[in-house]
């Protein structure tokens, strides 16, 4: 049986050799275009969602609005996405891909899709599912449920 101690150092050995390699392997793409896998996503929920609000992203990713507005400002800057005020309501803008933002977010797509392709390819699907299956268990039983108790003794001091 495997103690305590033992588990801890083959926990911090996957987190530092595959959990961040994980992270690379994901981003790399979308930092050939000067763009965190973050904003990358952000942009794709544009491109995929004409008009969305920045409100409306942040719900979706379960993120403050001023975190979505931190990521917005680099998209901007990079002229992939433009802001233009709501017709219906002057006070609240709506986000729209350029045309460069519609190709860059087309181009990090495919190079995603083509490396996850080759992921699934050599681990197998099965396989590949278990693990995201794993992965987002350990996530919403432990990640979020500690995020979850410092967000409740926070309020309770």
């Amino acid at each position: 049986m495997v103690d305590d101690d033992q588990l801890l150092d083959q926990a911090v050995d996957v987190y530092l050799t595959g959990l961040k390699g994980l992270g690379n392997f994901i981003s790399q793409p979308s930092a050939e275009y000067s763009l965190s896998f973050e904003q990358y996503m952000i942009l794709r929920t544009i491109s995929k969602q004409p008009g969305i609000k920045l409100m409306e992203i942040a719900e979706q990713r379960q993120v403050t609005r001023s975190a979505v507005s931190r990521q917005l400002r680099v998209l901007m800057a990079n002229e992939y996405v433009r802001q233009k005020p709501d017709p219906r309501d002057r006070r609240r803008q709506s986000l729209t891909a350029t045309p460069l933002g519609k190709q860059v977010e087309e181009r990090i797509s495919k190079k995603v899709q083509q490396r996850f392709s080759r992921w699934v390819s050599v681990f197998g699907s099965d396989r590949g599912k278990q693990l995201l299956d794993l992965l987002a268990e350990f996530n919403k039983q432990i990640v979020q449920g500690e995020l979850d108790e410092g967000k409740e003794q926070r309020a309770n001091d």
